[in-house]
């Protein structure tokens, strides 16, 4: 089987465990077992789903530089343990944005991580505040990606989903049941008409779990967007430039059609988000593709770990 690279993949670190608004601590026993481990266990998951490279990220939390530094210190430790195995993504304290770039180029450049990957929004501001731009304008200069993943809505956000029925239906409804992907989404599309891209002409953008909604609208979305005051680029040529999407988390080949009509395979990479998707589910995905026929010959191998490998500038090995 091909050797196959993921790109969103979690860790919780030791270090953020104690932070209020912690929501890994109300996590099953099971689960939050598998995110604080990036040890063997690790790599055995990793083989049973033919994972040659697993890119790891924090999972979602709003920490503070100092609890940001020791958690990406915890995990270069564990990546050099197991480097042909394991990459990081830096985690940044986007409250802090100056020190967040900083953090990053540190990760980068003494760490070796390949990029960041950063919550979707700092309780409910999104970063088409030019405040948070000194990140996109470091990962530019580093030239590494920032995947930006979705996070648990604020309180004020959740209220958009409250209705008739229970407020943990209201909860699911803002995450992964709908509102992660739209807000996500609607985040891409706030930094294309703030003008982000044309301050950072070449910053590499990830989002996941197949476009965060985006690939089914964009033939209504591309139109519009040429109304959003004046831009150097269209919409349509950042996306085709700027924008990476992983398969995270969604094993739909309607999904993934609909992706490839709207992307060009070369932006189109393939991931799990471990653990809350296993290993194994992503490896069936890849015979059901197979199978398919959506996916061939050299396509199928630049979607499972030769675009990762060329974004990333790392390679996979074979299980």
């Amino acid at each position: 089987m091909l050797p196959l690279i993921t790109l969103e993949e979690h860790y919780v670190s030791s270090a953020s465990k104690d932070l209020p608004g912690n929501a890994f601590a109300n996590f099953p026993a099971a689960l939050t077992e598998k995110l604080e481990c990036l040890d063997e266990k690790r790599i055995r998951d990793m083989d049973s789903g033919n994972v040659s490279l697993q890119v790891i990220s924090h999972g979602p939390l709003d920490a503070p530089s100092s609890v940001c530094a020791k958690a990406n210190d915890e995990l270069a430790l564990a990546i050099s343990k197991n480097p042909r195995r394991l990459a990081g993504f830096a985690m940044l304290p986007m409250g802090e944005p100056v020190a967040a770039a900083a953090e990053l180029a540190r990760c980068v450049n003494h760490h070796g991580f390949v990029g960041t990957l950063i919550d979707n929004h700092l309780e409910g501001q999104f970063y088409d505040d030019e405040r948070f731009w000194p990140v996109f304008d470091q990962a530019q200069e580093l030239d590494v990606p920032v995947y930006i993943h979705p996070t648990f809505a604020t309180d004020d956000m959740l209220q958009h989903y409250k209705g008739n029925y229970g407020d943990d239906v209201a909860t699911m409804l803002s995450a992964f049941g709908w509102g992660w992907h739209v807000d996500t989404g609607l985040h891409i599309l706030r930094l294309y008409a703030s003008g982000l891209f044309d301050r950072f002409p070449k910053l590499k953008i990830i989002i996941g779990h197949m476009g965060e909604l985006l690939p089914f609208q964009l033939a209504r979305i591309f139109p519009q967007s040429a109304r959003w005051g004046k831009h150097e680029r269209s919409l349509k040529e950042v996306w085709e430039s700027n924008i990476w999407v992983t398969t995270s988390g969604m094993f739909s080949l309607a999904s993934l059609a609909c992706l490839l009509e709207t992307t060009s395979i070369d932006h189109v990479l393939y991931s799990v988000d471990y653990p809350f998707s296993t290993n194994e589910r992503g490896k069936e995905f890849i015979v059901e593709i197979q199978k398919s026929g959506l996916i061939k010959d050299g396509e199928l191998e630049m979607f499972a770990f030769k675009n990762a490998e060329k974004l990333l500038h790392v390679k996979a090995g074979h299980v």
